[in-house]
């Protein structure tokens, strides 16, 4: 097998953004049969390499060979011609089309369209690999995890032998990601090379055959996945030792700082998306918010800091004294003044959280515009505040002056986060703070939040990784559909029944308890 043509061979890959060089005389190989997994912090050149490889980038600089001869992909269609596809983090699909139609969308084949041949085709692909799809169903009444295997079955209609898959799991539940592992190791048997890109070590463990680690740019090395562990990925991705363990304090006073009691939230077109939800807020903990995508997180934290109607409920914050005040009905700006905190790191950096064209300083400014002075500590300028959280954050980026679209993702959101606790608030309400981050930027976050938590904030922690929630949380309320199937002590949590919760409505009576 070590003797046979490489799937992809990589040779002197180089691309450059202005001064930014994403990626510097990469060399890399990828063989058919075998899942490789490429890893490296934010901005060390991971999506920019595999862009290229998918026709969304054409190389400055380097050569690509398919099969052993070389090729030129300049489009995403190229890339098809090759048998490449990728499948990104956002979906690209047309919510009002059935699977079968996003699938065959945009293909030149000969004569009408056959929906019936073609979804002929994908139950074929479906059965050959262990797919789940329906191919009459439409896309916006699927899950997550089928939206993924549209995209996925999508690239295998066309033909593609070389999968590129960039954060799979990032929104999966445990089971999930059972089932596409099953899948990718059935494509694997069947000859195809796949790429994932993650920041999942053990899922690397789990899955891949053969690590690749890149570095601000630069190719550092490899090693078959049997022979390596975490902590020796991490010191390759980062360039020195790193502890690898999740910090738990042990919780700060524990006075209920939130009371949630039968909160009811219906979106505009009438769906119903919390359904009479009963639990405390304490200070001097992390309360961990489980749930698939779409099962209330938001709605919940929008409707604590006033910007989500809420339909019918209470949301009473309760002051040092033990005095409650009832928040629901509250100006967003009035609630934000009582120190309840949102740092929500949207899907949409930019569109949600800071504004692209203006700079670290002057983003940091948006949090205190509507007051006339300063709500942060000590009443810092906004361009000191922007420097420290720079330096506590390591945030990638030439100086405060940089407008923050020109930093990577992760970059970004670290600022985001970084404005919000610099705010001082009571209560820290955070929904994917490390969403896309690389594990020592995720790190950083995690020792900020529990030294809030210290402090005696109210920590809200919203996330996707189960792992991390079991790591980090104190206790953790699992929703489903809108409605709290559980509340799990973090210590002692088994992460199969919280993902079970997550699915279906398994564990009631622990609400009853909590009530």
């Amino acid at each position: 097998m070590e003797n046979a043509t490489p799937a992809v061979s990589m040779r002197g890959i180089t691309k450059t953004f202005g001064p930014v060089v994403a990626n510097d005389h990469v060399d890399l190989d990828i063989r058919k049969g075998e899942i490789l997994a490429l890893l490296g912090e934010n901005g060390s050149g991971k999506t920019t390499l595999m862009n290229m490889l998918s026709g969304i980038y054409y190389p400055d600089e380097g050569q690509i060979f398919i099969n052993g001869e070389e090729v030129s992909i300049q489009s995403p269609k190229d890339a098809f011609r090759y048998g490449i596809g990728m499948i990104h983090q956002h979906f690209k699909l047309v919510d009002v089309f059935t699977a079968t139609e996003n699938i065959i969308l945009g293909l030149e084949e000969k004569g009408r369209l056959d929906r019936a041949a073609a979804a002929q085709r994908i139950r074929q692909i479906c059965d050959l690999y262990g797919f789940q799809v329906d191919p009459d169903r439409k896309i916006y009444q699927m899950s997550v995890s089928q939206k993924q295997t549209v995209e996925i079955v999508k690239a295998l209609y066309r033909g593609a032998d070389i999968l590129i898959l960039d954060e799979p799991t990032a929104v999966l539940t445990p089971q999930e990601t059972e089932k596409l592992f099953a899948v990718l190791r059935n494509m694997r048997a069947d000859g195809k090379a796949i790429i994932i890109i993650t920041h999942k070590l053990h899922e690397v463990e789990e899955l891949s055959d053969r690590v690749v680690v890149l570095r601000r740019g630069s190719y550092i090395g490899e090693m078959l996945t049997k022979d390596t562990n975490p902590q020796e990925m991490t010191n390759m991705m980062v360039g020195r030792a790193v502890t690898l363990n999740i910090r738990r304090p042990d919780p700060v006073g524990q006075k209920p700082r939130i009371e949630i009691k039968g909160l009811t939230v219906t979106s505009p077109d009438g769906v119903l998306k919390l359904d009479h939800i009963y639990f405390d807020i304490r200070a001097g903990e992390i309360l961990g918010v489980a749930g698939i995508s779409g099962s209330g997180q938001k709605e919940l934290l929008e409707s604590i800091a006033g910007l989500q109607r809420v339909e019918s409920g209470s949301i009473l914050y309760v002051d040092d004294d033990g005095k409650k005040e009832e928040l629901v009905g509250k100006d967003p700006l009035e609630i934000q003044h009582m120190g309840v905190a949102l740092s929500f790191v949207p899907e949409d950096r930019l569109g949600m959280g800071l504004v692209g064209n203006m700079d670290l300083s002057e983003n940091m400014m948006l949090r205190s515009f509507r007051e006339g002075h300063s709500v942060f500590t000590n009443r810092k300028n906004p361009h000191a505040l922007a420097e420290k959280v720079v330096e506590e954050l390591e945030v990638n980026t030439p100086g405060v002056s940089t407008p923050v679209r020109r930093l990577s993702g992760g970059n970004v959101q670290k600022v985001l986060v970084g404005r919000e606790i610099a705010s001082s608030p009571k209560v820290l309400l955070t929904a994917y703070a490390v969403r896309g981050l690389d594990i020592n930027s995720s790190y950083t976050i995690y020792d900020l939040l529990n030294r809030q938590k210290e402090a005696g904030v109210a920590v809200v922690y919203v996330g996707e990784d189960l792992d991390v929630l079991l790591e980090l949380a104190d206790r953790i309320v699992v929703l489903c559909g809108g409605r709290v199937s559980g509340i799990v002590d973090g210590r002692t949590a088994d992460k199969n029944e919280v993902g079970m919760m997550m699915t279906k409505l398994g564990g009631s009576r622990r609400v009853e308890e909590e009530q």
